[in-house]
């Protein structure tokens, strides 16, 4: 059994370490909030935008635009993995990485294999997973969340819309939490480039759809375009791809903080119960230490009394 010393210093550090996840649960909840308030305002106009951009593309001829081209040859593709730049938030970040290295393994092994898949990972410990394992990455975005900005959404939109026009990769796809609620989050593997004639959705935009979506009669009947249909897909579709890459940036913020958040509050449980267990332990071997002096004195007494 550990010395009396020796639990009191344990007890101690339990302690100190409760503080500190008590903490950074509050910290935690503080930054949830503004996540949540950044995530649930921009999601409208990113799911409007991914709405006129479907019906356009519906309505028009693809090949009007060089960013809805689909190749006839997937030759190079290129995942962008969205994680954290920090740990202490659970599962998190293990859960987007084996998502994607599943996506690997199930659909672009060959490409891994060949030399012929580039990784953009954004958030330090995808990027730092990654580059362990040898694979090919494309940017530095470790710290993003640091400082999260609409710049940052604007150049991996940038970077990625410019190497798929010039041809270094034939495909885009983007993998990421999305934020569902504080306990939990969804893995999604979303295509990006080229732009697709099917709507994609996550769960939560099919959720929020059905309550976003009204009676709007604008694209019923065949629309004029001025200046151009062009011009308008010139200025519609970076934004749209910039959006994209914007909400997805908040949904795993949100989702990063939510997920500390409850790790947290299991942590500081978790240290609680210990506590409890170490003091039952420490008061056990205290009654023994006493018990055993109360002894060693009256066997003393006992012996001065037969000397």
């Amino acid at each position: 059994m550990a010395s009396l010393r020796d639990l009191r210093s344990r007890i101690s550090s339990v302690k100190n370490t409760q503080q500190v996840t008590r903490a950074m649960k509050m910290v935690a909840a503080a930054k949830l909030r503004r996540a949540q308030e950044n995530i649930f305002n921009t999601r409208p106009y990113a799911y409007k935008l991914s709405e006129i951009i479907a019906r356009l593309k519906d309505q028009l001829d693809p090949a009007i635009h060089p960013l809805f081209h689909e190749r006839e040859e997937v030759t190079n593709v290129l995942l962008v993995i969205v994680t954290a730049d920090r740990g202490l938030a659970g599962g998190f970040n293990a859960n987007v990485i084996k998502r994607a290295e599943q996506e690997i393994e199930e659909n672009f092994s060959t490409h891994r294999d060949e030399k012929r898949l580039f990784l953009m990972c954004v958030g330090r410990k995808g990027h730092e997973h990654f580059s362990r394992r040898g694979y090919q990455l494309v940017g530095d975005f470790r710290g993003t969340f640091d400082k999260l900005s609409f710049n940052t959404a604007n150049t991996i939109a940038d970077d990625a819309e410019a190497g798929f026009l010039d041809g270094r990769w034939d495909e885009v796809h983007l993998i990421y939490n999305e934020f569902k609620n504080t306990i939990s989050q969804n893995r999604i593997v979303e295509p990006y480039l080229p732009i697709r004639a099917d709507r994609f959705l996550t769960p939560v935009m099919e959720s929020e759809l059905k309550h976003l979506e009204d009676d709007d009669h604008a694209f019923d009947n065949d629309p004029i375009y001025e200046p151009g249909v062009r011009g308008i897909l010139d200025v519609v579709v970076p934004k749209y791809l910039s959006y994209k890459l914007w909400r997805i940036l908040l949904d795993s913020n949100a989702a990063e903080q939510g997920a500390r958040m409850v790790a947290m509050d299991n942590a500081t449980n978790n240290a609680n119960d210990l506590l409890k267990d170490l003091k039952l332990v420490y008061n056990r071997a205290r009654q023994d230490a006493i018990t055993k002096e109360l002894i060693e004195i009256t066997s003393g007494a006992d012996a001065l009394e037969a000397g």
